[in-house]
C-alpha cells in the first residue's frame, strides 16, 4: 500500500473519530438546561449560571492538562493519548447520566476535562500526516467533521430529550465507547519513532508551552488572535440553549434543530468553502473574511427578535469557520515536526483559557440582563454583543501582525514554505 493511500486512510479514520466524538457532545446540549433545572429546582436564568460553572471546571482542567497530554503525544504518539481521552469521555457521560445531584455533574466535568484531549490530539495527528501545503485545508476537514457532528448530535439529543433529560447522556456514553473500540482496532499511529522527542516537564505546562513557542516567528501573535476569536466563540455553547429558551421559549427539540442547522451550514463552509478560499485568497485573507462575517453575525444576534432573523445570522456566523483552520495552518507551518503536539497542546490551553472566562462571562451577563432589577434594560442578547467586540479586537490585532510579517499584501500565500529570506522576529 502506498504512503499516499495510507495517509488518506489515516485521515479518514481520524475524521470519523472526531465526528463520533462531537456527536456525543452535541447530544447533551439541548437537554442540559432542563437537567440542571431538575437537579436544582431553579429557573432557566439560574440554570445558566450553573451551566457556566460546569463549563468553567471543565475548561480549567483542560487548561492544566492539555499541554501535558500534548507533550506526552510528542513522546509516546498520538494514538494512546487519543484512546485515553475517549475513555474519559465515556466515563464522564455515564456519571452525568446517573448524577443524583448537581455536585455529580461537576465531578463528571472534572474527569472529562482531565482526560479530554480528543480534538487537539486529532489536530496534531492531521499535522503529522499532511504536507505543509495541505495542512490548513486538512484542518478544515476537522471543522467539517465538527460541523457534521453538530448536525447529527443536537437533533438526536433534542429528540431523545423528549423521553427525559438523562437519556441523551447514556446515548453519548455509548457513542464514545464505540469510538474508543473503533480507534483501538483500526486507528494507526501517526508519529514515527524518529520524530518523537523526550518528555520535559518544564514544557508540559501552559506557560512553559507558550514560552517554548516564542522561538517561532509570529506564532504567539497568532495565538493572541486565536484567544480573542475563541473567547467570542464560547458564546455559542455556553448560552445558546439558555438564550433561545428565554427569548423564544424553544423546546429541547427546537434547540436541537437550530444547532443542527448551524452544523449543516458550518460543515458546508468547512467542506466546500475553505479549500477554494485558501487557494485563491490565501490563509491570511481567508482569516480576515471569516472574522468579518463573525463580527456581523455576533452583533446581529444580539438584537434579533425573530427566529427567521436568528437563522440568518447563524448562517453568517458559520462563515466564521474559516478562521481557525487558517490560523492553525499559519502556526503549524512555523513549528518543527516534533513540536506539533506541543503546539496543539498550547492552542488547546488557550482555548481552555477562553473556556474558563467565556462561559462565566456569558452566563453571568445573560443572567444579569434577564433577571436583575439593577440592569438598566432587558437584554438577553448582551453575550453576543460582547462577543462581537472581542472578535473586532482580534481582527485588528491579526491585521497588524499580518502587515508586520509582510503576509497581507503578498500576491500569493506561501503556506509556510521556507524561503531564502528570514522572517523578522516578533
Amino acid at each position: 500500500m502506498t504512503a499516499a493511500k495510507n495517509s488518506k486512510l489515516a485521515l479518514a479514520f481520524i475524521l470519523i473519530t472526531v465526528l463520533i466524538d462531537i456527536i456525543g457532545l452535541g447530544i447533551i446540549i439541548p437537554v442540559l438546561p432542563h437537567l440542571i433545572e431538575d437537579l436544582t429546582g431553579g429557573t432557566v436564568a439560574e440554570a445558566a449560571v450553573y451551566g457556566g460553572f460546569l463549563l468553567f471546571v471543565y475548561a480549567l482542567m483542560q487548561f492544566v492538562f492539555s499541554p501535558i497530554l500534548g507533550n506526552l503525544s510528542d513522546r509516546f504518539g498520538r494514538r494512546p493519548v487519543l484512546l485515553f481521552s475517549l475513555l474519559g469521555l465515556t466515563l464522564d457521560y455515564i456519571l452525568m447520566g446517573f448524577a443524583p445531584t448537581i455536585a455529580w455533574l461537576f465531578v463528571g466535568r472534572v474527569l472529562s476535562g482531565i482526560m479530554g484531549a480528543a480534538v487537539s490530539t486529532a489536530t496534531a495527528y492531521i499535522a503529522d500526516i499532511s504536507t505543509r501545503e495541505k495542512r490548513a485545508q486538512n484542518f478544515g476537514l476537522i471543522g467539517a467533521a465538527f460541523g457534521a457532528g453538530f448536525i447529527i448530535g443536537p437533533v438526536i439529543g433534542g429528540q431523545l430529550g423528549e423521553f427525559g433529560p438523562r437519556v441523551p447522556f447514556f446515548a453519548a456514553a455509548v457513542l464514545a465507547f464505540v469510538n474508543l473500540v473503533y480507534g483501538y482496532f483500526v486507528l494507526p499511529e501517526s508519529l514515527t519513532m524518529r520524530k518523537r522527542r523526550r518528555f520535559e516537564i518544564k514544557r508540559a505546562n501552559p506557560l512553559g508551552t507558550l514560552m517554548s513557542l516564542r522561538k517561532y516567528p509570529y506564532v504567539l501573535s497568532f495565538i493572541a488572535v486565536l484567544f480573542f476569536f475563541s473567547l467570542a466563540a464560547q458564546t455559542y455553547p455556553s448560552i445558546w440553549n439558555f438564550f433561545t429558551i428565554e427569548r423564544f421559549e424553544w423546546s429541547p427539540s427546537q434547540v436541537g434543530y437550530s444547532l443542527g442547522a448551524f452544523g449543516v451550514m458550518f460543515a458546508i463552509v468547512q467542506a466546500a468553502v475553505i479549500r477554494p478560499s485558501m487557494r485563491y485568497l490565501g490563509e491570511v485573507k481567508t482569516v480576515l473574511v471569516g472574522m468579518s462575517f463573525a463580527v456581523f453575525a455576533f452583533f446581529g444576534m444580539a438584537f434579533i427578535d425573530t427566529p427567521m432573523g436568528l437563522y440568518f445570522f447563524l448562517a453568517m456566523g458559520a462563515m466564521g469557520g474559516l478562521v481557525v483552520p487558517g490560523l492553525t495552518g499559519l502556526m503549524a507551518n512555523r513549528v518543527d515536526d516534533n513540536a506539533q503536539g506541543e503546539l496543539q497542546g498550547g492552542i488547546n490551553a488557550i482555548n481552555s483559557i477562553t473556556s474558563i472566562i467565556g462561559p462565566l462571562a456569558a452566563t453571568q451577563l445573560f443572567s444579569y440582563f434577564t433577571t436583575s432589577p439593577k440592569a438598566f434594560t432587558y437584554f438577553p442578547g448582551v453575550p453576543f454583543f460582547a462577543a462581537g467586540i472581542a472578535v473586532t479586537f482580534g481582527a485588528i490585532w491579526f491585521t497588524y501582525t499580518a502587515i508586520k510579517a509582510g503576509l497581507l499584501f503578498r500576491r500569493k500565500q506561501l503556506f509556510g514554505q521556507q524561503t531564502t529570506t528570514k522572517e523578522p522576529d516578533e
